[in-house]
């Protein structure tokens, strides 16, 4: 089973500051990166700054399209007002489907406001306590949801792509 974790921070760069520990995990085989990303958002910013970490990810990894529906629908969609609620609903559907719910949704939409940042994982077989020992002293804030191996292939036929990532310069 893969976890699609988010890991929040209370400085704009606390999420970049971390990637190495995530990449020392992978490297030690600790975890299995699935695929990543990070958001980063200054205190006087309208919105954050997202970067997808390709040279983390294994080749199934799920690409630019999913991340930058996720962080359009967390970020975007509610700064271009009502006109675009019909099309939230149906991208908040889409992820329903594979397993990220509106009370996650929310969730991660109220925590990560500008001044702080986050670390999004897709990633299984992680060794938990060794993972959490390297997390340790980061004052980062877990929150997570747990996807199927169904839920998860689903989200790969979804949003796989072999474009560059459409998070590229999103500011």
């Amino acid at each position: 089973m893969s976890t699609l974790s988010v890991w929040r921070f209370d400085t704009p760069g606390g999420a970049d500051e971390t990637v190495a520990t995530l990449t020392d995990l992978a490297r030690q085989q600790l975890i299995t990166v699935h695929d990543a990303a990070t958001v980063s958002w200054a205190p006087d910013a309208r919105k954050p700054k997202t970067r997808q970490l390709r040279d983390l990810t294994t080749a199934g990894a799920l690409g630019g399209a999913f991340w930058g529906m996720l962080f359009g629908l967390l970020f975007l969609v509610p700064l271009l007002g009502a006109a675009i609620g019909a099309a939230a609903g149906a991208l908040t559907g889409r992820l329903t489907d594979v397993g990220i719910d509106d009370t996650f949704i929310e969730r991660v939409r109220e925590e990560i406001t500008p001044g702080t940042s986050a670390l999004f994982v897709l990633a299984s077989d992680a060794v938990l306590d060794r993972v959490r020992e390297a997390f340790t002293g980061r004052r980062a804030h877990l929150m997570h949801t747990n996807l199927s191996r169904e839920q998860e292939d689903t989200l790969r036929a979804a949003f796989a792509d072999d474009e560059p990532s459409v998070l590229q310069g999103t500011a």
